[in-house]
């Protein structure tokens, strides 16, 4: 996808003109700015941002459907997707960043954004406790597919919906997540890179061990009956 696609796919999409433009535009020159003082998006990518970070990202409210409420975001890092999801879907939003240098960066652009719906939490995402589960988790560039679903399944419940954007390796990923996790698995092609994919979760559960064994019966003295 070029950066004239990438601008025209925002724009059939509602998201190149008005309110919602302006705040994409505002954030990518707060990105680019930024992106001079630490290390947020590669040189590489610089050129290509609206395709490779600013629509990758809004390419998950396409899949997010009819599901409303607590957007999560893990591991945020530039605001890649949540500030874009913020941008442009009004319900809250709560980004997760461990990295105190790139979540002043996020409070700064939810404030100069005026995105009261938005908020960013400096920690580890294995720390946080929600008051409720999340309706969608998003994840991008944040961890291996099993490694992310054992650190972050304590902030969803069964009807969470998992939008996990995943590069070349996404059904290798898909394959050893499997083995410790029932779910409706969905993959689709992303729109930004024919080589990439987003997997959709939902009805996620943890597998029970096929190897646990339950302990012996015993009475009050420690015997076997």
């Amino acid at each position: 996808m070029t950066e004239a696609e990438a601008q025209s796919w925002l724009d059939a999409h509602g998201w190149w003109q008005g309110e919602a433009g302006d705040r994409l535009r505002r954030f990518v020159s707060l990105l680019l700015e930024e992106a001079d003082r630490q290390n947020l998006i590669s040189a590489a990518s610089r050129d290509a941002i609206w395709a490779r970070h600013i629509v990758d990202s809004a390419q998950l409210l396409r899949l997010a459907g009819v599901a409303y409420g607590h957007w999560v975001d893990l591991g945020t890092g530039a605001g890649l997707p949540g500030m874009v999801v913020a941008c442009l879907r009004p319900e809250p939003i709560l980004m997760i960043e461990a990295r105190p240098l790139r979540v002043n960066f996020l409070r700064h652009c939810i404030q100069a954004l005026a995105l009261t719906h938005a908020e960013v939490i400096c920690d580890k995402v294995e720390r946080v406790q929600l008051a409720e589960p999340a309706a969608i988790i998003s994840a991008r560039a944040y961890a291996p597919m099993d490694r992310l679903l054992a650190s972050s399944a304590h902030l969803a419940d069964s009807s969470t919906t998992w939008l996990l954007p995943k590069g070349r390796n996404a059904q290798m990923e898909l394959a050893i997540a499997r083995r410790d996790w029932q779910a409706a698995f969905h993959v689709e092609q992303s729109v930004t890179d024919i080589g990439s994919a987003i997997v959709t979760l939902t009805q996620l559960q943890k597998k029970k061990s096929a190897h646990c064994v339950a302990p012996p019966v015993r009475d009050r003295k420690g015997r076997r009956p």
